[in-house]
């Protein structure tokens, strides 16, 4: 199994309370199908989450950079909850991090819209799209992170983990094939 990671363009937003300083915005859109590659799909069903939000302790890093954490589920400087849209996400900025300052300031500025989250695949399923190409409902994921982050387009070395994927299963779908076509040779 592969670590994996999945991207959107969404609307962050960096806010002031009082003292502090927050960003926040969708970290996941549930049912949204993402083109990953040419021909390749994905979408997050709202269970895909459940487990991880319960047992797992979630970073929020910049740009999936583990030497710049924004915040972390497990000491509540990063806020999860799944609603009819998808994982929204909030994390108070640590005003003493230079580089969580720095994160801040270009999500405020508009300089970073997108978003990421990391991930492990437990449990999809495999569909073939009607317009053509083939689409995985991630329905559940081990989610150990989430990222701001400036590119939300698939990393290349990323991207050839889930290409092995789908090489993977239309290998299997094709020995499959084969088996059942040999079954009907031998019974017809």
């Amino acid at each position: 199994m592969h670590k994996r990671a999945s991207y959107l363009t969404t609307e962050f937003r960096a806010e002031q309370e009082d003292d502090k300083l927050y960003i926040e915005g969708y970290f996941i859109k549930f049912n949204s199908e993402t083109e990953l590659f040419p021909g390749m799909y994905e979408e997050v069903a709202p269970e895909a989450i459940t487990k991880s939000l319960k047992d797992n302790d979630v970073r929020s890093l910049f740009n999936h950079d583990t030497n710049l954490v924004l915040g972390r589920s497990g000491n509540k400087t990063l806020e999860l909850r799944a609603d009819d849209v998808g994982l929204w996400g909030r994390v108070e900025i640590n005003q003493k991090d230079q580089q969580a300052m720095d994160a801040y300031h270009r999500i405020q500025r508009g300089d970073v819209t997108g978003c990421s989250f990391g991930f492990y695949p437990i449990k999809e399923e495999h569909e073939s799209r009607a317009a053509g190409g083939d689409k995985f409902i991630l329905r559940e994921i081990d989610l150990f992170e989430v990222s701001p982050c400036v590119f939300p387009a698939y990393p290349q070395t990323e991207i050839s983990a889930r290409q092995q994927d789908l090489e993977a299963f239309k290998r299997e779908k094709l020995q499959t094939r084969k088996r059942q076509l040999k079954e009907r040779l031998q019974h017809g």
